[in-house]
């Protein structure tokens, strides 16, 4: 199967990207020969539209998935449209995404990721918490669950040398309500656990 990375750089020991439309590399790999081409991204410095460029350019190279951190709404409806799954990814290198894929420890998303707060985080987002397994292994959640692995709190998206775009602050808009949804759902537990006590 032919599957797409977004990396920080070229090549299997990259490191995977948290953010699918504005990556600075593509890394298409074939999950049984491991044989893989690294491509910049395309629409990385788009003025707007990037998740959707950056979708049909994954789409064109014949994937049929895409391992990534946060797949926005608009890269989502275009990788679903073209029969691309996408599996949530939190760290870790190309090729340790790759082969969480190959032994069955990640698992679908349903929907766009990118603000979205539900599941908990776990090492490759194979977690099963409150918010019903949406998680994208980076805190999107409540991260009271019990899936595996360190939970890893929300980034913001790397910063566009350019003069920020509506796409970049709607992202970070998303990344800050997701903080302050998880910061209340933190809270909460904590006073339910203390009353326990």
């Amino acid at each position: 199967m032919k599957v797409v990375v977004s990396a920080i750089q070229e090549g299997l020991d990259a490191e995977v990207s948290p953010v699918f439309g504005r990556c600075p590399v593509y890394v298409f790999v074939d999950t049984e020969t491991m044989d893989f081409e690294s491509a910049p991204n395309p629409a990385m410095s788009a003025p707007g539209g990037a998740g959707i460029q950056a979708a049909q350019f994954a789409v064109s190279k014949g994937v049929s998935a895409v391992l990534t951190g946060n797949v926005g709404p608009n890269a989502f409806n275009v990788l679903q449209a073209a029969g691309v799954t996408m599996y949530p990814v939190s760290g870790g290198s190309v090729r340790e995404a790759v082969e969480a894929l190959k032994s069955g420890r990640l698992q679908p998303v349903s929907g766009a990721t990118s603000g979205l707060g539900g599941g908990m985080a776990s090492g490759m987002g194979g977690g099963m918490g409150r918010g019903g397994g949406r998680g994208m292994g980076r805190g999107m959640g409540g991260g009271m669950g019990m899936g595996t692995g360190a939970w890893i709190p929300p980034q913001a998206p790397p910063a566009t040398a350019s003069k920020p775009t509506a796409e970049e602050l709607s992202e970070l808009k998303d990344v800050a309500q997701s903080l302050r949804q998880q910061l209340d759902e933190i809270t909460k537990r904590i006073d339910d656990l203390e009353q326990k006590e």
